[in-house]
């Protein structure tokens, strides 16, 4: 694989594709990768020598990654602002229990049930988020789905079909329910205008602290890893 020199050397990945008119670089924010896709017929000399141009900007993106952190018995994980550390429990559900988050079964198996009660948890307070507002707002949702997206916190479909990220339910319970009257609101206007941002106040009050924390704070909650999960829950 292509790399470029330093400390440490830069691994890049060259994708050649059709539809590419020119070089682009992006760096995944799942597992770091660097990628450079390329036009058909471009040399690869030429395609690394724009990557090594672009070195400072691929190593302050990756600086600025969230430390992957795979979830065992003894970590500490947010759930709703609050740190809980993951231990040992009997029963055959997790629960929460003052500070702890107490995991029964295989230890080996902690972080994929820890994430699975996340995302259960996540539905139910999303849900509950969303039909609130949307009573507010005498609209109706066609339906929730939860998702691990890296690029957003919600979406509105033109069907009125709302997506999240599971992940929400990690921070802060008010930066929930922000999320959920912003991707409400779309339901009434399917846009970013003013008026738009006027029916998210109405709903929500004084959003901005919100919406900053999720700016600031936001991508370290996607470094915690739980171990093999499905991407989606309807």
């Amino acid at each position: 694989m292509p790399q470029i020199p330093g400390m440490p050397p830069l691994q890049i990945t060259l994708r050649r594709s059709a539809r590419s008119k020119r070089f682009s670089l992006r760096v995944s924010r799942l597992d770091g990768r660097v990628t450079l896709s390329m036009p058909l017929r471009a040399k690869e000399a030429e395609a690394l020598r724009f990557a090594a141009a672009q070195e400072s900007w691929i190593r302050q993106t990756l600086a600025q990654m969230p430390t992957r952190q795979v979830v065992r018995v003894g970590d500490w994980v947010p759930v709703e602002g609050q740190l809980r550390q993951v231990a040992a429990g009997g029963g055959r559900s997790v629960r929460l229990e003052g500070d702890s988050l107490l995991v029964p079964g295989d230890p080996a198996q902690a972080g994929v049930r820890v994430g699975a009660f996340l995302k259960l948890m996540a539905r139910d307070r999303l849900a509950a988020a969303c039909d609130r507002y949307a009573a507010r707002l005498g609209r109706r949702y066609t339906r929730l789905t939860l998702r691990d997206t890296r690029s957003r916190w919600g979406s509105c479909a033109q069907d009125g079909a709302l997506m999240f990220s599971w992940r929400l339910i990690m921070a802060p319970a008010s930066v929930l329910d922000y999320v959920a009257a912003h991707e409400v609101a779309h339901l009434e206007q399917m846009n970013h205008s003013p008026a738009f941002w006027a029916v998210v106040e109405q709903l929500f009050p004084r959003w901005q602290v919100q919406r900053n924390w999720l700016h600031s704070e936001g991508q370290a909650l996607h470094g915690y890893v739980f171990g093999a999960q499905s991407d989606a829950t309807d």
